[in-house]
């Protein structure tokens, strides 16, 4: 007798929850019930993460301050805060009246315990080297002058430092209470103030989040992290399905009502069934073609130049992500406050001036590698297109298709001819340029290494004069397309599927989900 093999535990999840549909729910809690493609790595939050614990810990901590919707910084648990000693010294004024999970109010020793912890080494936090002797500046003082007030004073002014305590990579720097970690230090649960507290996760199967009766929501309204965050369902529960086939089959029998981070196959699979409705937000990511400039055969800015020209990075734009992104030649993103009229002027199709310059370098049609995956369709469809659009100017591209670990090794090390690449969000447009800027001898990942632009970026971290930083970045765009050290394509799009009962979903330009305000009929 054959024995059967036993079911992946997801597919075990997503039978149980269909069971659950069918019987009907035994109580009145209201369920919101989403998808994870993989497991979250920790409750800890910017530690041991990775996009999917950001997004779950994301309901469930807050720090002083948090991204807006058009990526600007807005307050959270600090309701204001000014600068002084030249740029160095931001004192905070905390909201009153905020609880901590435990029920405990939120005073400023507990956001100084909570800045120490990511400032100790042993907690392996991610934006530490951002304020250490190499990052944007060094924390010298944290102070509460009263209970109600905590001043940070730095080494030299930043214009990185909010955004920075903001990122959500780096956990928003959320304050959490002492309850969150054992004595020893060791950490226990997020004891945090968010609109949620993590109530429990079964590893490999789901992650639950419940309301937080204890709540407090700010009056303004919900932009990005911050602003009004009012909870109208009891439990948001994170099912972990890697099987995008099995998701689709979850949402479309009505055991699961919303799936983030769709494909774009997945879309068109989707757009057509009544009982699906679907959230198409432009994002912050960046698609493209890397070159390496060090290259014998591209380190002539030339051939890289003439690659550009051949291209038509509409028509790609439109072709791949199915009319959700516009095409973007810029590092900027198209959502940042910092795009302006200097970075709409990119690279214009012209295959007369692409053969000319190839002519000029002396190109013969010597084969250019571009390493490429299949992970993201749209990174592999976007280098299809590419290869047979510089075929036209007589530039022979040949296709390396890899895994997507390999590639990322590849790219750490700077070792590959050209490259189809995606980049995620980066939420302050220094970061934009920072994640492509740098010297190849000490970065090799990086793609641009040209010492003025580096220069220019540095500055470009230091003041926080609007004005200022916009002559900057429009200077390092110009730059950067003279340059062609990379072809910037399109930005991406966050791709959600609900079912119709869903109400009050809203994506923004970053790529993560936020169940406040959202109701399931």
């Amino acid at each position: 007798m054959r024995r059967r093999r036993p079911s992946p535990a997801w597919a075990v999840g997503l039978a149980a929850l269909a069971l659950l549909a069918m019987l009907g729910r035994a109580d009145a809690e209201t369920l919101l019930r989403t998808r994870l493609n993989a497991d979250i790595r920790s409750t800890d939050p910017g530690t041991n993460r990775d996009a999917n614990t950001d997004g779950v810990i994301g309901h469930v901590v807050e720090g002083l301050v948090a991204f807006r919707d058009d990526t600007s910084i807005g307050p959270m648990l600090a309701d204001s805060w000014a600068v002084s000693n030249e740029g160095k010294t931001y004192t905070f004024r905390l909201r009153q009246g905020v609880k901590f999970h435990n029920g405990a109010t939120m005073t400023a020793d507990d956001v100084v315990w909570s800045l120490k912890r990511w400032l100790d080494p042993a907690t392996q936090w991610r934006c530490l080297s951002e304020f250490g002797a190499t990052g944007i500046a060094r924390i010298e003082k944290i102070e509460a002058p009263d209970p109600q007030t905590v001043a940070i004073t730095l080494d030299q002014p930043t214009a990185l430092f909010l955004p920075t305590l903001a990122r959500p990579d780096c956990g928003q720097t959320a304050i959490i209470h002492r309850d969150s970690v054992a004595p020893d230090g060791k950490w226990i649960a997020p004891v945090g103030t968010g609109p949620f507290k993590l109530a429990e996760w079964k590893r490999g199967q789901y992650v639950d989040i419940v309301r937080f009766e204890g709540y407090v929501s700010r009056s303004e309204p919900r932009t990005g992290y911050t602003g009004a965050k009012d909870v109208k369902v009891d439990r948001v529960r994170f099912n972990v399905i890697p099987d995008s086939s099995a998701a689709k089959a979850g949402l479309l029998s009505g055991s699961l009502d919303v799936i983030l981070s769709l494909s774009i196959p997945d879309l068109e699979e989707l757009k057509s069934r009544p009982e699906v409705q679907l959230s198409i937000t432009p994002a912050l990511g960046l698609t493209g073609i890397l070159f390496q400039t060090k290259d014998p055969l591209l380190k002539d800015v030339r051939i890289r130049r003439a690659i550009a020209l051949s291209i038509d990075t509409a028509q790609i734009a439109d072709a791949v992500m199915m009319g959700t992104a516009r095409p973007n030649n810029s590092a900027l993103p198209l959502g940042s406050p910092f795009y302006s009229e200097a970075q709409s002027h990119g690279y214009a199709q012209n295959i007369a001036e692409a053969k000319k310059l190839l002519l000029e370098a002396g190109y013969r049609g010597q084969p250019i590698k571009m390493i490429t995956n299949k992970r993201y369709s749209y990174v592999f469809d976007a280098s299809v297109l590419v290869q047979a659009m510089a075929q036209s100017a007589g530039i022979n591209i040949e296709l390396e298709v890899m895994d997507w670990a390999a590639q990322l090794d590849r790219y750490n090390r700077g070792d590959y001819q050209s490259m189809a690449f995606t980049y995620s969000a980066r939420l302050d447009p220094s970061l934009s340029f920072e994640m492509l800027t740098g010297p190849k001898a000490t970065q090799p990942r990086k793609v641009w290494d040209n010492p003025e632009a580096q220069e220019m970026l540095r500055q470009s971290m230091m003041i926080d004069d609007t004005a200022k930083r916009q002559a900057l970045f429009d200077e390092m765009h110009r730059r950067f397309i003279a340059d062609v050290p990379m072809i910037v394509l399109f930005n991406g799009a966050e791709l959600t599927a609900l079912r119709t009962g869903i109400k009050g979903y809203a994506g923004w330009l970053y790529p993560q989900p936020r169940f406040w305000g959202v109701t399931v009929e």
